[in-house]
């Protein structure tokens, strides 16, 4: 299948990859030129065969925005754009409105996988029309992990989007719990040896998960974290999701408390935002503030 991919940063540059190895034909398009295959938007879409599919992976908001407004005006009936940045899902039927104008299909998917994608697979959770989805399920195997799981068209447009929110509230959750649990240890003077217990518990405990893989990971680099400023930022998926709690009346006490945690790192060097960190930086590639001499 053919496909324009516009954003070739830590996972649109693996996405493409991963779907070049598949086989498919991809178009990718950057602001850098030293990634892009082509020089602008209208170029790429020159470049593929209706019906068109343009992929977008840029940062949500502004940016999402200005470039669904450009390819309005560049695609045709028939044609479908996917979104799978991190969207707010309110969003997603603005957009699919506006395209749906001109007859242009919309797909919203919540991608999940970070910078292990290219070799893992990117879980996806899909949103839009069973007859845009369905079009597009060669790529979404192509990038999905092998095996049963790891897809699921999850709804109407802003299921997809939304699914994901509501994943990376948990994942907020669950790291905060690794990391308290990690200070706890660290503080006692019995426990000598805190990475090690870490790595113990990946076989056989209850708690075992690939997050707690990637904290040994982090661990293996920086036995105490030294090296980190106690400092993480939040993607927004967190507020969203607390947002959308509110609105529906569900009580997301370990969710709720996990955001907090973050703002409060923001007012000191905290040991817990350490792990927190380490994680994001792990799972996802994101930025970490080193520790000050």
């Amino acid at each position: 299948m053919q496909l324009g991919l516009i954003g070739l940063g830590k996972m649109g540059g693996n996405m493409r990859e991963r779907l070049r190895r598949a086989g498919h034909t991809v178009v990718g398009y950057d602001r850098n030129p030293d990634l892009s295959d082509v020089k602008d938007l209208a170029d790429l879409v020159e470049k593929l065969e209706a019906p068109r599919t343009v992929w977008v992976m840029v940062p949500a908001g502004n940016a999402t925005q200005s470039v669904i407004d450009e390819l309005k005006d560049l695609l045709s009936a028939g044609d479908t754009v996917v979104d799978g940045g991190n969207s707010r899902w309110s969003d997603d039927e603005k957009h699919a409105a506006e395209l749906g104008v001109k007859e242009i299909g919309f797909v919203d998917a919540g991608v999940s996988g970070g910078v292990w994608g290219l070799e893992n697979g990117y879980a996806l959770m899909v949103g839009g029309s069973k007859e845009h989805v369905d079009r597009l399920r060669p790529v979404f195997d192509a990038l999905k992990p092998e095996g049963p799981y790891g897809y699921v068209h999850a709804g109407k447009v802003g299921a997809g989007h939304f699914s994901k929110m509501v994943h990376n509230g948990i994942e907020y959750a669950m790291m905060q719990a690794y990391a308290e649990g990690w200070e706890l240890l660290e503080k006692v003077k019995s426990v000598d040896n805190v990475r090690e217990v870490f790595r113990s518990w990946q076989e056989g405990t209850v708690i075992r998960s690939w997050l707690l893989d990637l904290a040994v990971n982090a661990l293996d680099e920086d036995a105490h974290l030294d090296k980190l400023r106690g400092y993480a930022e939040d993607s927004g998926e967190g507020r969203w999701t607390v947002e959308a709690a509110i609105d529906n009346a569900v009580p997301l006490p370990a969710i709720t408390a996990s955001l907090f945690a973050r703002f409060a790192s923001r007012q000191d060097d905290s040991p817990q935002m350490k792990m927190i960190a380490a994680l994001r930086n792990q799972f996802g590639g994101h930025a970490v503030e080193s520790a000050k001499e």
